[in-house]
């Protein structure tokens, strides 16, 4: 187990280096859409300043590939984040200039600095640690809460944890890591695997781990159509992968070997125009027509699928059955997910894990609805791949 801030003994002013995940969306005045994010990080923030630390956060927005580009400038959402938090939130322009902005904090004051990725130096490759030793001299103790960058092995989620310490995880950083190890080493069973998704070969990874873990895996979406293709079905235009069948068949042997069940399929709704307005019909899903693609799961598989999910005491979702952007293409996603809340009223475990499936349980259900909802796309699907993430590595063991 990791250290968390709960594990911090006296605080009062000392300076808290804080990486949070405060990539959010921003419209073209520059107006905060969606404060998920930010709303995650309050509760470790809160914290802190209670106990009176002086809070640096660092972030990133964007890709703005170590250039100076003020077109990702955080300084709209450090003023968003002002209203968030009830306190002026101190814009910090630079690392550069950072050291007399630090040195004004009063104990409970919060700062945000300027674009992390800004500096070439945060996502090097390499071991030099000189960025890393700059950033370090703001602060006594390191706190990791971005989950959601916690994949990437960049100065600011990794390299930091090495020259400040104590390193430790904040509260949301904290919850991730125990909410999927939970769900991934000790399940309450049944354990159903909810994978979905355009692709195999993006998922390969967490297939062969969870087929180590579970004892039903729903296959859905895109992803679907390289195994019937595998097993000889006709699958008309739908999306597949041909340099993926033999590892279909191999996962397909895999299952059977470990005795997981594995829950594909048998109708699906296909299209012949994608943006929804052609002729949309449910067939057999190895019989689709030429012309026509699969875009979401039938009316007989949505049953089964949520047979399957209601009889679980642990759920995983990673991905949705069908092209749910599209509302004439939803109701397969919608219902998986209907099922999913079901089992997690009668007292199942649920975990959403990162990407589209968080986009869609947001679409049609609360987050409250579920027993987590991951922020983490990429960082989530490594951890349930079994990797090891460099920005939980790096922190100090309890």
């Amino acid at each position: 187990m990791k250290k968390s801030i709960m594990d911090l003994g006296d605080i009062k002013g000392k300076r808290a280096l804080v990486r949070v995940d405060v990539n959010v969306p921003l419209d073209e005045n520059k107006n905060v859409t969606d404060d998920t994010r930010i709303q995650a990080i309050v509760p470790t923030v809160k914290f802190l300043t209670e106990k009176g630390a002086k809070v640096i956060l660092m972030a990133h927005l964007g890709r703005p590939k170590g250039e100076r580009n003020m077109e990702f400038s955080l300084e709209p959402v450090a003023k968003y984040m002002s209203k968030v938090f009830g306190q002026e939130i101190v814009f910090i322009p630079s690392v550069e200039e950072a050291a007399p902005y630090v040195e004004k904090l009063a104990d409970g004051q919060i700062a945000l600095l300027e674009n992390i990725r800004f500096y070439k130096a945060e996502e090097a490759k390499d071991d030099d640690m000189t960025f890393a030793n700059e950033i370090a001299k703001l602060g006594d103790f390191y706190v990791n809460d971005a989950f959601g960058a916690a994949h990437r092995n960049h100065t600011s989620t990794a390299k930091l944890a090495k020259v400040v310490k104590p390193a430790v995880s904040g509260l949301l950083m904290e919850k991730e890591i125990r909410c999927l190890s939970q769900a991934l080493d000790n399940p309450t069973r049944p354990f159903t695997a909810i994978v979905g998704g355009a692709k195999v070969s993006s998922k390969i990874g967490v297939l062969e781990n969870l087929l180590d873990k579970v004892d039903n895996m729903i296959i859905g979406g895109g992803m679907a159509y390289t195994f019937v293709k595998a097993n000889g079905g006709k699958i008309g235009n739908s999306i597949c992968e041909d340099d993926q069948i033999e590892t279909a068949k191999a996962i397909e042997k895999k299952a059977q070997e470990k005795g997981v069940k594995l829950v594909m399929a048998t109708d699906v709704l296909v299209t012949d125009d994608f943006s929804g307005n052609g002729t949309n019909k449910f067939v057999k899903i190895n019989e689709i027509p030429d012309g026509f693609e699969g875009v979401d799961a039938g009316e007989e598989s949505r049953k089964a699928f949520a047979e399957v999910i209601k009889s679980s005491k642990t759920i995983l979702m990673n991905g949705p059955v069908g092209a749910f952007e599209n509302p004439k293409f939803a109701e397969g996603t919608k219902a998986v997910l209907a099922a999913v809340v079901e089992a997690t009223k009668n007292g199942a475990t649920s975990v959403i894990g990162g990407g589209d499936s968080v986009s869609a349980a947001k679409k049609f259900f609360k987050a409250e609805d579920f027993t987590h909802v991951s922020t983490g796309g990429g960082a989530s699907l490594e951890f349930i791949e079994g990797k090891v993430l460099p920005g939980v590595a790096a922190l100090d063991e309890k």
